[in-house]
């Protein structure tokens, strides 16, 4: 693979198909553990963590640092390297580690390309699934089809996901988002990268994240760009910059972040 400054333009398609081996590479370590007795600790934000986890994103940086040495990393478990690099990858080895250690399949792994700062390629896998999603801002493929969000022109239509509910409270306007679950046609907490999968493939039309790090963002935004929707922080501002999501389809989006920042101060 080409390393050249030019490297993203020149081999688009061979660096999906590398996010794509990263995927499959790191899906065969995370079955390996799913659903079987293994011991779980908690890190310094009280999240849960796996030896799953660790294996996972250890398979993944040692490609990307075979493959693009100049490159930097950043990891949900073993942070950051060549933090000034143009270009930088971003694992998140098991979104929905909570599913994952309760034996659900709603748990992913999370991949992005960087460059100068903004994700311009985003994946998702789906290991117990089989299933994997990949954008680049400008079109979105679920199992090398292209998917787009669905059309959805008003919030009384409007299928409404999130994940933990309580998050919402602890950390933006609680009584805001309770009424637009009332506005909606239907909410169900199908949250993590999950619920992005839903809205981008045509099942979900709002996915709310009230707090997120960086690799659980940053992955997300070119899938949902690519799929046609609209992608903000909780207040509408850039997503790339900030520390939450609002993801929907163009129509609904500005009325979505309007409903959830209601006598919010800003």
């Amino acid at each position: 693979m080409n390393n050249a400054p030019t490297f993203f333009m020149q081999n688009l398609i061979e660096l999906k198909k590398f996010i794509r081996h990263l995927a499959s590479l790191s899906q065969k370590e995370i079955l390996k553990y799913f659903r079987t007795e293994i011991s779980i600790d908690t890190k310094a934000d009280n999240s849960p963590v796996t030896i799953a986890d660790k294996n996972a994103e250890e398979i993944i940086r040692k490609e990307i640092e075979t493959e693009f040495p100049s490159h930097g990393i950043i990891g949900e478990e073993f942070g950051e390297v060549n933090k000034d690099a143009e270009y930088k990858w971003v694992i998140d080895p098991i979104d929905g580690t909570k599913s994952f250690i309760c034996g659900s399949v709603l748990f992913g792994t999370q991949i992005a390309l960087l460059k100068n700062g903004y994700p311009i390629l985003g994946a998702v896998n789906f290991p117990a699934l089989n299933e994997f999603i990949i954008g680049d801002n400008k079109s979105t493929q679920l199992n090398d089809k292209d998917v787009k969000v669905r059309k959805c022109d008003s919030i009384p239509d409007a299928v409404l996901l999130t994940g933990d509910y309580l998050n919402i409270e602890e950390y933006q306007n609680i009584s805001a988002f309770n009424a637009l679950i009332k506005s909606v046609k239907l909410f169900r907490g199908w949250g993590d990268c999950y619920g992005y999968y839903l809205l981008t493939s045509g099942y979900a039309d709002i996915m709310v994240d009230p707090i997120m790090s960086p690799w659980d963002s940053l992955p997300l935004i070119p899938i949902i760009k690519g799929a046609g929707g609209v992608v903000t922080d909780y207040q509408g501002n850039d997503a790339v910059k900030g520390n939450s999501i609002v993801a929907s389809n163009q129509a609904i989006h500005s009325e979505v972040i309007k409903l959830l920042n209601v006598n919010s101060v800003q």
